[in-house]
């Protein structure tokens, strides 16, 4: 029995066009020196090679610079107020400030004249009097340093000046009071229609015209080897009761009811509190 020979089911290589210039003929199966092909096919357990990535540095915003700096600028407002708060109770409880006092003793009236031309066309105001005025310190611990003060006397009832006059500067020591005679207060003045007719009401009162004092000065508080700054204070003494003098007599006022308060006069440009 014969043997059958069968052809190959593989497709026979072809031979490779002969390259051109006598060079070596190009393979056309896709192998390379008798190699196996490339697979092109997903491969799930192979890793994708590592690329470093730029550095990018991050840029805080300015806001949040700004809202940093207002917060620990509140902050340290806040510390620093309290801190005050603390030390001004602390003083408060160990000395116990109280503000000085002062008190007008006597006011007598030597002139309080207004007179009028014939035509009216001018008016001359012409006052003069004389006070007694105490200081009373009722601290133990601080003394006050006054600087001159500058006395003023209106009529309450106008707000017409009536006349000025000055008081020399002292130093009132704890628990102690001071006390001035003689301050005088005087003036000589042309008033204009309006202003007399606003005063020639009071000064023909039966009653008597109502007169207010205010004295302007500064002072400084010193407590052992503390000081503190100048700061402006006014004195206004009201209550004040007077009669036109009568004669050359001088009239003595009624300063029973008259009350004398302190008030600081604190100036920010050109503003006086």
């Amino acid at each position: 029995m014969s043997d059958k020979v069968f052809p190959s089911s593989k497709p026979t290589a072809t031979a490779a066009p002969p390259a051109a210039n006598g060079g070596a003929p190009a393979s056309t199966n896709g192998t390379t020196n008798g190699g196996t092909t490339k697979s092109h096919l997903y491969n799930p357990t192979s890793r994708p090679p590592y690329r470093p990535q730029p550095y990018h540095r991050r840029h805080r915003p300015r806001r949040n610079y700004c809202c940093c700096c207002c917060f620990w600028t509140i902050l340290l407002i806040l510390i620093l107020a309290l801190l005050v708060a603390i030390a001004g109770s602390v003083f408060y409880v160990l000395y116990r400030p109280h503000r000085p006092s002062f008190t007008l003793a006597s006011l007598r009236i030597h002139r309080l004249n207004l007179t009028t031309t014939a035509d009216s066309s001018s008016s001359h105001l012409s006052t003069l009097f004389n006070l007694t005025i105490s200081s009373k310190n009722p601290n133990s611990h601080l003394s006050f340093s006054y600087d001159p003060f500058v006395v003023s006397c209106v009529s309450s009832n106008s707000d017409v000046f009536i006349g000025n006059g000055t008081l020399p500067a002292f130093v009132s020591s704890s628990k102690n009071e001071t006390t001035f005679r003689g301050v005088v207060v005087t003036t000589s003045s042309d008033l204009d229609a309006e202003t007399v007719n606003s005063l020639r009401p009071d000064l023909k009162n039966k009653k008597g015209i109502s007169l207010k004092l205010e004295m302007d000065t500064k002072v400084t508080v010193k407590m052992g080897g503390l000081k503190s700054k100048k700061v402006g204070i006014r004195v206004s003494c009201d209550g004040v009761k007077g009669v036109v003098p009568k004669g050359k007599s001088p009239s003595v006022a009624n300063v029973a009811r008259a009350k004398c308060k302190v008030d600081l006069r604190i100036k920010i440009w050109k503003w006086t509190f």
